[in-house]
């Protein structure tokens, strides 16, 4: 059965955040560090991962997603920090 995944990345310096949505965490977070989307995440160093959700949906996930768009920053924070207080990162890589 085919998972998906809400991942959040992180800058090194625990300010700046992203959020997205893929079937393959390895990969995107690879293409991230790798600087294959010449936008946020490159232009901020985003790329710790430091938290994951794991779905068998993709409605479900894309709908976590957006969710969790909205929130307020210390919001998300305070989600990394109940799974990962230290904001290791938590990739393969």
């Amino acid at each position: 059965m085919k998972s998906y995944f809400v991942y959040i990345l992180a800058s090194w310096y625990r300010g700046a955040t992203y959020i997205g949505v893929t079937s393959d965490i390895d990969r995107r977070v690879s293409q991230h560090r790798n600087g294959d989307f010449a936008g946020y995440t490159f232009k901020w160093e985003i790329h710790c991962l430091v938290y994951v959700e794991r779905f068998q949906n993709v409605d479900e996930a894309i709908r976590r997603e957006k969710e969790l768009k909205k929130w307020r920053r210390a919001w998300k924070w305070a989600l990394i920090e109940a799974d990962n207080p230290s904001w290791i990162d938590i990739s393969n890589h």
